[in-house]
């Protein structure tokens, strides 16, 4: 399903760049990211793990811990405010009011020492002034709505006292619970068995069709946002490769790496049945300057242009952008404007 054109965009960024000052060096973790979310769409990122996924996302929130971090550029337009401008004190009042963000790990993410009702009716007292047995009322109503039994009698139960995917649960309501006009969720899924996930992707869907909010899904697996996500970009060592309609993306991919990723998903029947396959080689060395293609000594088409010079991300049809120089499809050169 392609996203509304007509839509309102939520969110829009233009090339985010974030380094880290290590002992070692400097950490080129982003480079240059950009694109656009629109109301009520549900975009998916992946990547593999370090490809800058979560960075990218944090950046825009300012939840880095900065140094060694710091965000050397880029813009990211919310309500016609930057964030990336924003100071801290005013980026409060947007965070978790306005723009929600689920953690990949609700255990540290959550307060041990905190009841789940103190850590629910938190966000709302700060940024909805509301009463504390009203915030309560809505924390119990937060509960039901991602599907925790006996809500009202689990307000005062501490984190370990809930299962993960309850605790997960929890997240999401925390998440919910000032209406956001954007979800951003990174890899909500990752720590949790496979019903358990299967039970968080079928709330979420459930959530996103009653409150039409906009869904940024993080993830590093294809699988997971195949039958949710409207749009994916795909990411690699800190750029955006690849960006399609989802049908698109999976039907047709354009990028080696996003082909390649595919192909290590396992199928339960025809050729691939019995083997998985890998991505051969390792993620490139973020302490060098990106100069050149960062896929091109994993990328079995790599020829010299692409030890030359870094692709940079255009549309090849409607709707579907990618950076490579080779063309996949028709199995030569890529001719570039």
């Amino acid at each position: 399903m392609l996203s509304n054109p007509d839509s309102d965009v939520v969110l829009s960024v233009t090339d985010v760049v974030t380094q880290f000052d290590t002992a070692d060096g400097r950490v080129h973790a982003v480079n240059g990211v950009s694109f656009d979310v629109q109301e009520g769409e549900l975009l998916g990122v992946v990547g593999e793990s370090g490809c800058g996924k979560t960075v990218t996302m944090m950046s825009l929130v300012k939840l880095l811990p900065m140094p060694p971090g710091k965000i050397v550029g880029g813009s990211a337009l919310f309500e016609g405010q930057d964030l990336i401008q924003t100071d801290i004190d005013a980026l409060k009042k947007i965070r978790g009011g306005k723009i929600g963000f689920i953690f990949q790990d609700p255990m540290t993410s959550l307060n041990p020492v905190l009841t789940v009702g103190y850590q629910l009716t938190e966000a709302l007292r700060l940024h909805k002034n509301s009463s504390k047995s009203a915030a309560r009322k809505r924390a119990v109503e937060l509960l039901e709505l991602v599907g925790i039994p006996m809500a009202k009698d689990r307000l005062d139960d501490y984190p370990h006292q809930f299962s993960g995917g309850m605790r997960q649960r929890v997240m999401i309501a925390i998440a919910l619970s000032c209406d956001p006009k954007l979800l951003i969720a990174d890899e909500p899924t990752t720590a949790l068995d496979v019903t358990i996930q299967a039970q968080i992707l079928d709330l979420i869907k459930m959530l996103r069709k009653e409150l039409g909010m906009a869904i940024i899904w993080v993830t590093h697996d294809l699988g997971v946002v195949a039958n949710l996500a409207d749009r994916v970009m795909v990411m690699y060592s800190g750029f955006i490769v690849e960006r399609a309609d989802v049908e698109k993306l999976y039907s047709t991919p354009k990028h080696p790496y996003t082909h390649a990723l595919l192909r290590t998903l396992p199928e339960m029947e025809g050729e691939r049945a019995q083997r998985l396959e890998s991505i051969e080689g390792q993620p490139p060395d973020q302490l060098k300057q990106p100069d050149s293609c960062p896929f091109s000594p994993r990328c079995t088409y790599s020829f010299e242009r692409c030890t030359k010079e870094n692709p940079f991300l255009e549309f090849v049809s409607e709707g579907h952008e990618v950076a490579c120089w080779w063309d996949l499809e028709n199995d030569r050169p890529r001719k570039v404007s």
